[in-house]
């Protein structure tokens, strides 16, 4: 980068008592403004600290010094040097006299924008955001000048201050071929704006600070006529521009709007939002964070829908190394950690308990018993023995069946049949599931206990899958619509259970392998995940798959409470078995029939 400051000229117009320490200081070539107060010590401010120049307190003849040799300040209370970027801004007292002054030093930095000089050659309009001093009105000037120059465009600068060009009527050579208007007083600075497309046909028109309603809505005139807008704000980043009502239009507007009752289910929300109002008035919007450390929001609409809706916006962050560099990095919400996969080997107890936690024997394991039927007939009694374990008393081997479930240690999980990127069919995971219809609190709870690589969108056209249930898709003609024209796939489960929610989403990661028997993850049956719920729910797996199962028998559970049956009833289902109730409160319990 190039850097011309002309600084002596700022330092010719201060007293020699403060001109000389700075002449004379290590970080003379870093000084960002001088700071002369009536009464109090002046002060040299350097970017990582700042130093009184001398140990005389400022006076009026101090001041009157430096005005003298200033242009004359305007409305805005700021002076300049004539052909120089520097800028001299002025404190008055109630009666207007000046006691103050900052001498803000003014740079041309030259290659500065080569971190965006793409973006610029786009035509499109941008929009610059940072905190004061981060450089916005430096990357302006460099913009006007590369537009004008390099690209050779008609380009008209509002310098409504003086400080993009420079003091006097000759602008400073940092903008090159570029034209400026100077504006008589702040506040007419959008009628200056509409003059120039009137009056100048300008290709691009560069603006510093817009501040106001007026400004806003003449900056939206001026982009809707054609003409590539670069401005500045004051606000850090984009989010404090929505909450602006005097500058929200430059994004596009806020507005609160009622959704119709079929519209808020699907989207998931509330009837009233907050939408866009209109198209923004700049394209591009980047965040100046730090000097060398920028933000872009390639498309401000997409950004600030996406921030409406409660997600991150698809954003870049830019840097320039110290070697010069430029480093590019898309930033986005981190990915739900992936789903581990299956074990190889899933059979047995050791199996089952790799998919939970081991909790210690409590309540009904160390003193309940299940109690298996008799066989359906004596011949499937004879096979079924034939291949089981060695004969024990059947109270005694549910026992058995219970200390081996709970002293087993968890084996190690193995990867998927999938990579960590990629799924199935080879879209990027985490898969973006637009549920219609189904509980979102159940498809959470789903997607949090097994771990899926799966995430729920409330746009369907961020969509990779619909997954609805199939009494709403019969009726909902416009659901099959916006699936068929935007190509996402439709997937419907009968009902919206946790059995049948899961066995969904399993079938949609390509996870159901019939060569491997399903393990039941109790966690995700259980409502608050007590002690009794899950002694009742390993009850019901052990008596699937060490009973139901291989022997054919059915097994009646012990007694419990209506919402504890309504689980183990889920659980049965997730193996595809069927179970009724039986009896009178409170002894009624759970009979599971085998397949």
């Amino acid at each position: 980068m190039q850097i011309t400051d002309d600084l002596n000229r700022l330092l010719d117009i201060v007293p020699d008592e403060i001109r000389q320490p700075l002449e004379q200081h290590p970080q003379r070539n870093n000084l960002i403004e001088v700071v002369m107060d009536l009464g109090r010590l002046p002060e040299a401010r350097f970017p990582s600290l700042a130093e009184p120049l001398s140990q005389t307190p400022v006076s009026k003849a101090d001041l009157s010094y430096c005005i003298d040799r200033v242009g004359s300040f305007g409305g805005d209370n700021r002076a300049g040097i004539e052909q120089t970027l520097h800028r001299i801004s002025a404190l008055r007292n109630r009666s207007g006299e000046i006691i103050g002054l900052t001498l803000r030093v003014g740079r041309a930095v030259f290659g500065t924008i080569g971190i965006i000089r793409d973006l610029v050659e786009t035509g499109q309009s941008i929009l610059m955001l940072g905190r004061p001093g981060v450089g916005k009105t430096t990357a302006l000037r460099e913009i006007a000048r590369v537009l004008a120059d390099d690209l050779e465009k008609r380009v008209v600068i509002i310098d409504t201050s003086n400080e993009i060009a420079g003091d006097g009527d000759i602008p400073h050579p940092a903008i090159g071929r570029a034209r400026r208007m100077q504006v008589s007083r702040p506040e007419l600075q959008h009628q200056v704006m509409i003059e120039a497309v009137e009056n100048h046909m300008p290709e691009v028109i560069v603006i510093d600070e817009i501040g106001t309603e007026l400004e806003a809505l003449a900056a939206r005139t001026i982009a809707e006529r054609g003409v590539q807008l670069v401005g500045t704000a004051h606000g850090n980043r984009i989010e404090n521009l929505m909450k602006n009502p005097t500058l929200a239009d430059l994004i596009g507007g806020i507005q609160a709007v009622t959704l119709g009752d079929d519209e808020a289910r699907r989207r998931g929300s509330q009837k009233t939002v907050l939408e866009r109002k209109s198209p923004p008035t700049f394209e591009i919007a980047i965040e100046m964070l730090e000097r060398q450390r920028w933000v872009i929001h390639e498309r401000v609409s997409d950004s600030i829908d996406s921030l409406l809706r409660g997600r991150e916006p698809n954003q870049q962050i830019r840097s320039v190394s110290d070697s010069g560099e430029v480093t590019i990095e898309r930033e986005s919400a981190s990915p739900p950690v992936r789903f581990p996969g299956m074990p190889a080997s899933a059979s047995g107890p050791a199996a089952v308990s790799a998919m939970r936690p081991v909790t210690p024997i409590s309540g009904w394991r160390s003193a309940g018993k299940m109690v298996p039927m008799p066989p359906q007939n004596e011949k499937f009694a004879a096979a079924t023995a034939a291949n089981s374990a060695p004969v024990l008393p059947e109270t005694r081997y549910f026992e058995q069946l219970l200390e081996e479930s709970l002293s087993v240690e968890p084996v190690p999980q193995q990867r998927g049949r999938y990579s960590q990127n990629v799924g199935p069919n080879g879209e990027d995971l985490p898969l973006h599931v637009y549920p219609y219809g189904i509980a979102r609190h159940q498809l959470e709870q789903v997607i949090s206990t097994l771990n899926l690589p799966v995430q729920l969108t409330k746009d369907i056209e961020s969509a990779d899958v619909v997954l609805a249930l199939r009494s709403n898709v019969r009726n909902q003609s416009k659901l099959r619509h916006l699936a068929k024209t935007r190509q996402v796939p439709l997937h419907t489960i009968k009902a919206g259970t946790i059995p049948h929610v899961a066995r969904a989403l399993r079938r949609l990661l390509d996870m159901d392998d019939p060569g491997t028997p399903e393990v039941a993850d109790l966690a995700l049956f259980a409502r608050s995940g007590t002690s009794d719920e899950l002694e009742a729910l390993e009850e019901t797996r052990l008596a699937v798959e060490q009973i139901v199962i291989p022997k054919g028998q059915p097994v009646e559970l012990l007694p419990r409470s209506p919402n504890v049956r309504k689980m183990q009833h889920e659980l049965v289902e997730h193996y595809h078995l069927k179970s009724h109730s039986f009896g009178e409160e409170p002894n009624r319990r759970l009979r599971i029939f085998p397949a």
